[in-house]
Parts: C-alpha cells; sequence; structure tokens
C-alpha cells in the first residue's frame, strides 16, 4: 500500500468516524432504539466483509488480524442490540 492510498483511507476513515458521530449526537433518545435494529442490519454487513477480510490471501497477517478484530466487534455490536432490543420489546409486553 502506497502512503497516498493509506492518506486517502484515513481521510476516509477520520470523516465516516466525524459524521456518524454527529449522526448520533442529533437523534433525539426515543429513537435510539428503533434506529438500534438497522445499525444491527448495518453490523450485519460488516461481519461478512470481515469475514472477507480474513479469507483474503493477497495480503498479509495484518489484515487478516484486523479482519478478526473486526469479525469480534461487529458480533459483540449485533448481539447487544439484539439484546437491547428484546428488552425494550419486553417493556412495553403487557403482565
Amino acid at each position: 500500500m502506497t502512503a497516498e492510498s493509506f492518506i486517502i483511507l484515513l481521510y476516509i476513515l477520520v470523516l465516516a468516524s466525524y459524521v456518524g458521530f454527529e449522526l448520533i449526537n442529533k437523534v433525539p433518545p426515543t429513537l435510539h432504539t428503533p434506529l438500534m435494529s438497522g445499525s444491527n442490519a448495518i453490523s450485519g454487513i460488516t461481519i461478512v466483509g470481515a469475514i472477507i477480510a480474513c479469507n483474503v490471501l493477497n495480503y498479509g497477517a495484518i489484515s487478516k488480524w484486523l479482519g478478526m478484530i473486526a469479525l469480534i466487534l461487529a458480533t459483540i455490536n449485533v448481539v447487544g442490540g439484539y439484546a437491547l432490543t428484546d428488552r425494550m420489546l419486553k417493556m412495553f409486553k403487557k403482565k
């Protein structure tokens, strides 16, 4: 990877992080649970991408380790999101 492509990728990462942070801060607390379902779907896509990154043969060990870290973090996000959504839905059930 050249230094120029690394700088471009770093720029995209910083820009995406900033935009994501600003979007999450603008969401009212009552909408966090419905948006969690959408983020679970996005994290599912991240899991697929992480699995692909782990299996790429052309790149070195760094790609495989970063793919494994992404896979673990995305899986934690999906499981936590479903647990939180399930807990919220149980609050609305009649006893």
